[in-house]
């Protein structure tokens, strides 16, 4: 089926332009293109988006010879079309405001203050066009003593308690503060961002207004810590690293079998008389000391290290078939591999295959944006480094020698045809 026979989506006619790069911004954007927006990607002319660079691992083409996409710029920049341009130049800046007064959206994650110096912030682009939805993402917000500071992930999860919540609890080995494993304060600042400005365009349809949005990196960490946050400003209560453990069931938390690692997740007294039995302990559901729940939460010291020695002699899949026919939850700690093998997630087809120019076949995780009546489309291949200017700046009424004359002063990118 070619691209215009393909059926309406969500947010078809709506133009996103893209001045963000990195994650949490363009994560933002890849939602709004899987959903259908037209997402206009800016990067630098030269050397594009950080992210093209952050590798190995880097796509290989046909030939088995790396390309300049990383995976890690894959991840976030599909169904986007690009083009570079130098915003550091009159002649850029002039450019990125004729484009961006014929988009709805614009996002951009530069520091406070750098768009104003070039005549791109809110202010002025919405008093030209005051329909205009401006989204800016920084790691502290426009306003605040940190406004100036720069914020990336790593600091934000630890400014705002998400590693004094994450990692093993103190007095055991390796204890200490971590951080989650992937870059949840981008990514959710990235899901934050596109709700709000989904209904900032519902706000302007009803009343024809436009607006700003400021959202901040640290804001959404901060309001993700969820019950864990409310459990202090409510009640006063500390949250303390509880490791894979929970501070108020035992036992749940992550075991070590003879060939890797499984969750065993006992919610009620009955389901620990039924591990027990599986265990070959029925005596453990009998003492005084483990019968409820409450008493294996004050007795968790002497029950888990019995626990931990019984689930060593067994592997993985023997515990999880047991457990599961006995109706205890559990759940397997799966490798990469082993997620993307798993036939759950096969069944949800939670891994996609894109046409790529030089690739042919590339794999990407899917959207799990499962909309029953304007599905997800995977419409084009993370864009390769300007790749679309030429028709980009046509549709927005410059002329070939217009563009010929912005290339030749290296304001924007290079002709495809003339990228090495």
């Amino acid at each position: 089926m070619s691209e215009t026979a393909l059926p309406a989506q969500s947010l078809d006619g709506i133009r996103v332009l893209d001045l963000s790069r990195v994650l949490a911004g363009p994560w933002c954007t890849q939602t709004l293109a899987d959903l259908g927006a037209d997402v206009i990607k800016v990067e630098h002319p030269v050397r594009g988006d950080d992210t093209r660079g952050w590798g190995p691992p880097f796509l290989r083409d046909r030939d088995g010879q790396e390309t300049e996409e990383s995976a890690y710029y894959l991840c976030a920049n599909r169904n986007k079309r690009s083009i570079g341009i130098d915003l550091s130049t009159p002649a850029g800046q002039a450019l990125i405001r004729r484009l961006a007064l014929q988009c709805d959206v614009v996002v951009e994650n530069f520091k406070v203050g750098d768009m104003a110096r070039h005549g791109l912030d809110a202010a002025t682009l919405r008093a030209a066009d005051p329909r205009l939805v401006y989204c800016s993402i920084t790691g502290f917000g426009q306003s605040g003593p940190y406004a100036q500071r720069p914020g990336y992930d790593f600091a934000v999860q630890a400014m705002g308690g998400l590693m004094s919540v994450t990692g093993e609890r103190d007095g055991v080995p390796a204890a200490g503060p971590q951080k989650v494993g992937v870059a949840v304060a981008d990514l959710f600042t990235g899901l934050y961002a596109t709700i709000a400005i989904l209904a900032a365009l519902r706000h302007r349809d009803a009343t024809g207004q436009g607006q700003q949005i400021d959202m901040a990196l640290l804001d959404c960490q901060v309001a993700m810590l969820a019950n864990l946050g409310s459990q202090y400003l409510v009640g006063g209560q500390l949250p303390q690293r509880m490791g894979n453990g929970h501070p108020s069931i035992v036992p749940y938390q992550v075991f070590a079998v003879r060939d890797g690692h499984l969750v065993l997740a006992i919610g009620n007294d009955s389901q620990f008389a039924r591990f027990c039995q599986l265990a070959d302990h029925p005596e453990w559901a009998q003492d005084a000391r483990f019968q409820r729940n409450a008493d294996r939460v004050r007795h968790r010291a002497l029950l888990l290290p019995q626990i931990a020695e019984v689930m060593a002699t067994r592997e993985r899949q023997q515990w999880l078939a047991a457990l599961e026919q006995a109706g205890i939850p559990c759940s397997p700690v799966n490798s990469i591999d082993e997620v993307f093998a798993d036939p759950q997630v096969r069944a949800r087809g939670l891994a996609v295959s894109m046409d790529h120019p030089q690739a042919g076949a590339l794999p990407l995780v899917a959207s799990p944006l499962n909309l029953s009546a304007t599905p997800v489309q995977y419409r084009r291949a993370p864009p390769g480094l300007g790749e679309h200017a030429d028709e980009l700046l046509q549709e927005f009424g410059l002329k070939a020698e217009e563009i010929q004359a912005l290339r030749q002063q290296q304001v924007i990118s290079p002709a495809t045809s003339d990228l090495s």
